[in-house]
């Protein structure tokens, strides 16, 4: 095993320091037959469908929603969820999925290409790993909300618990209300707007990506430092959020910007009084 660091020291893997390399992708009008699974089903969004889950099984509402994408449906609405885990998950089509009602924990994580709507609140961890598409929640929403989302929009209307976007990948994470702790933690790529207040450590340890506040922030976490606002990121600001109608109380023009300071990205070359003040 000592051989081995050894050589690996001598081929310079120690000394390459990340230099924030891009994850984005760009994509060109005659590759249009990648932006779906092969195996996608062909749905009509005007041809729509309901569930009625007040006596099923989350395997067998999700199963059933399946089996309706694969039928042609792309409108299909689930009543009575009962705030059920696990719904929702796993579908990676383009569908409007309508939920009446409230989602338990893990409520749509795991899809790629829906656009959700969910009349009531959800639990923990919603849309974790998200890929692209829209989940649109109107009530609250509990902690790890958008963990480790990759794409698409998610947007709580309400106020969210701590931890909101951990390890975010990218995509935008919208909250019309308040947030807890640690929101922003780990943050590598993407966007994250709150409306309200933040809470304690907002973007502890985030590597890149932007966060935007409209409400008063508790305390900032570490390599969490404001940004300069610009001409674009009010023009964003105020078209993403207008077409979810939400909006900070004290205007998109006076929301304040957070990002990375960048202290550890060189982490191994502080010296050791650095990387106490950083722990």
């Amino acid at each position: 095993m000592a051989g081995v660091d050894h050589k690996s020291h001598d081929m310079g893997l120690h000394a390459e320091q990340l230099k924030g390399r891009t994850q984005q992708r760009f994509f060109s009008a005659s590759e249009e037959e990648n932006f779906t699974y092969s195996w996608a089903f062909d749905v009509d969004p005007a041809k729509s469908a309901e569930i009625d889950a007040l006596d099923m099984e989350t395997t067998d509402v999700n199963l059933k929603i399946r089996a309706l994408m694969e039928d042609g449906h792309g409108t299909i609405t689930i009543k009575n969820p009962r705030a059920r885990h696990g719904v929702g998950v796993g579908i990676l089509n383009r569908a409007n999925i309508n939920f009446e009602g409230s989602l338990g924990y893990f409520g749509c994580g795991l899809i790629d290409g829906p656009n959700v709507r969910i009349s009531g609140r959800v639990g923990w961890s919603c849309a974790e790993n998200m890929m692209a598409g829209t989940v649109v929640i109107e009530g609250n929403a509990g902690s790890t909300f958008g963990a480790a989302i990759r794409g698409g929009d998610l947007v709580c209307k309400g106020d969210v618990g701590s931890r909101t976007g951990i390890d975010q990948k990218g995509g935008t994470i919208i909250v019309g209300g308040r947030t807890g702790a640690f929101s922003g933690f780990m943050m590598q790529r993407g966007r994250m707007v709150i409306c309200g207040n933040a809470g304690k450590n907002l973007g502890d340890s985030m590597y890149d990506g932007t966060i935007y506040v409209g409400g008063e922030v508790e305390d900032l976490g570490v390599d969490c430092v404001p940004g300069e606002m610009t001409e674009i990121d009010l023009k964003w600001l105020t078209s993403k959020l207008a077409l979810y109608d939400v909006s900070p109380a004290c205007g998109v023009e006076n929301m304040k910007k957070f990002v990375s300071g960048k202290q550890l990205w060189n982490y191994d070359n502080l010296e050791p009084s650095e990387k106490k003040l950083i722990l």
